[in-house]
């Protein structure tokens, strides 16, 4: 797990991990163990064909030349190596602590961080590499001749030994600054993005694995056999120098799958989570590859899909969500379709009369708690709100069923009104504590096509129905105070309608706009 800080004085450093809280010496240990194991094969290499190969006084100075390599040469190696990480203390502590750090201080810091893979191929490259001239040219300056077989040892014994070491500190320190010092150098940068930093790339990786896996033990091999004898004399040799090279091939595979595998894993699980609608992931791993930057930007998409998905719901609230889908599909542009719908109103009976006797927070109340009723029946019905009236709304069912001989919106209006009115009937109690008691609505219901879409001004839209299919079921819905009923249906939306429905037709009824009076249909009992 990645510790995270903030930028708080008092931040407890028990907060970081182990790993993190001593990352610095971590990472500057890491090339230790890969430089040691070079070591060991290049010692195992000298004695098996180079010392044979020298007299006493070649002897003498090829000690001679190890022990100033050791109080001289390496020494000086390690403090190169060193230098940056101690640089590094107090940036790093600052950070741990939580303390405030100057901005261009902290970009120098993180530069170097992401640097220190290369700075360790440069500075045990060095170490080793240096070892091919300087070694044979201290053997040829005694008077006895130096033979070339022994040359070519040397050769392969430093060039060996300095690709495993070299490969593997590369390896090793990426590795361990990527877990122990990101977290702490960059809780709000990511890696990828710094000024001035080169930072790994998988073809410098490959390069690397290649490098340690395949050009080393082939190099290795081929000088073997061009050696005069070398391979003659001790047969067995070459297969043990083919099985060491193979076995840090595999340690370099070993330490590039987790700095591969692991971002793959972390965005797979990302994204199964992502597709079955889990809008809170995020990846919290830094890279400075591309790793990096694909997991800031997938970072960004799930920040862009969760504002859109709090958009949406937020519109949702004020249009309805079926609305606000279908505004977010077809874009800002005003445009609307011709459907055949149906539209329902619904009103509250008694409206003016009880608002003059209750104060306005009393009547917002009772109406909150009626609308709520009124959206999840007619959302749970398939329609949806489109406006609120003050004292009523409008709902519209059918939107995009464009199918000819499609019924359902018929049919799911007037099962929403029926749904409705046995919920206002049910919810006295609430209704009476809200302050409305004996709360009663009308509902009308009209079947027919309409324009369906945004209107308005490119500075100001609305989503919503138009045509004489919404004039006539606002209409028909101010007649049921007229007619006595609660629920009243036109001929049109009649004829959407299942035949088994206990509709009764009731006296012709004129209405404002129209010159023929309306056929309307009330059902049983409602």
């Amino acid at each position: 797990m990645e510790a995270e800080a903030t930028n708080s004085p008092t931040t407890n450093l028990r907060q970081w991990s182990f790993a993190q809280r001593h990352g610095l010496l971590l990472v500057a240990i890491s090339p230790v163990v890969a430089n040691l194991i070079g070591s060991v094969f290049n010692i195992w290499y000298n004695k098996e064909q180079i010392r044979p190969e020298l007299s006493p006084a070649q002897v003498e100075r090829f000690q001679a030349c190890w022990q100033v390599f050791n109080l001289v040469i390496y020494p000086l190696a390690v403090a190169c190596w060193v230098a940056p990480i101690l640089w590094l203390r107090g940036v790093h502590r600052k950070l741990l602590a939580g303390k405030e750090t100057d901005p261009e201080l902290l970009v120098r810091a993180q530069r170097t961080v992401v640097n220190l893979p290369w700075w360790i191929l440069a500075v045990a490259g060095v170490s080793w590499l240096v070892c091919i001239p300087v070694f044979p040219a201290a053997l040829a300056s005694l008077p006895e001749p130096l033979s070339r077989t022994v040359v070519w040892h040397l050769v392969i014994s430093f060039f060996s030994g300095g690709m495993i070491a070299v490969t593997h500190s590369f390896f090793a320190v990426e590795l361990v600054s990527m877990s122990s010092l990101y977290p702490v150098l960059f809780r709000r940068q990511n890696p990828a993005e710094v000024p001035g930093a080169t930072p790994m790339t998988m073809t410098t990786r490959g390069l690397m694995w290649a490098l340690s896996a395949v050009v080393s033990p082939i190099v290795t091999l081929v000088l073997l056999l061009i050696t005069p004898q070398a391979t003659t004399e001790t047969p067995y040799f070459g297969v043990a120098v083919g099985g060491v090279a193979i076995l840090f091939g595999l340690a370099t595979v070993w330490m590039i799958k987790d700095l591969v595998n692991l971002p793959l894993k972390r965005l797979e699980k990302a994204a199964i989570r992502i597709s079955k609608g889990d809008l809170d992931t995020r990846i919290n791993l830094r890279r400075a590859d591309e790793f990096g930057t694909v997991i800031a930007s997938f970072n960004d998409m799930v920040q862009g899909l969760r504002e859109r998905e709090r958009i949406q719901q937020t519109f949702g609230r004020h249009v309805g969500q079926a609305a606000a889908e279908q505004i977010l599909s077809q874009g800002d542009g005003l445009s609307g379709a011709e459907q055949m719908i149906s539209v329902m109103f619904v009103d509250v009976r008694n409206f003016t009369e009880h608002s003059s006797k209750h104060s306005p927070e009393e009547v917002v109340e009772a109406l909150n708690l009626f609308f709520t009723m009124g959206v999840e029946t007619v959302e749970l019905h398939g329609g949806m709100v489109n406006k609120f009236l003050g004292d009523g709304f409008m709902a519209l069912f059918g939107i995009g069923s464009v199918t000819e001989g499609d019924t359902s919106g018929a049919e799911q209006a007037v099962k929403a009104g029926c749904a409705l009115l046995e919920c206002v009937a049910g919810s006295c109690d609430e209704l009476a504590a809200a302050g409305w008691p004996g709360l009663a609505i009308g509902v009308g219901i009209n079947t027919g096509p309409a324009v369906v879409g945004s209107i308005g001004s490119p500075q100001r839209q609305e989503y919503t129905a138009i045509g004489d299919t919404v004039n006539v079921a606002a209409r028909v819905e101010s007649l049921t105070k007229q007619v006595g009923r609660s629920l009243l249906v036109t001929e049109a939306t009649r004829k959407q309608l299942p035949e088994e429905l206990p509709l009764e037709l009731l006296p012709p009824q004129k209405v404002k706009g129209k010159g023929e009076a309306l056929r309307i249909y009330a059902l049983r009992n409602v």
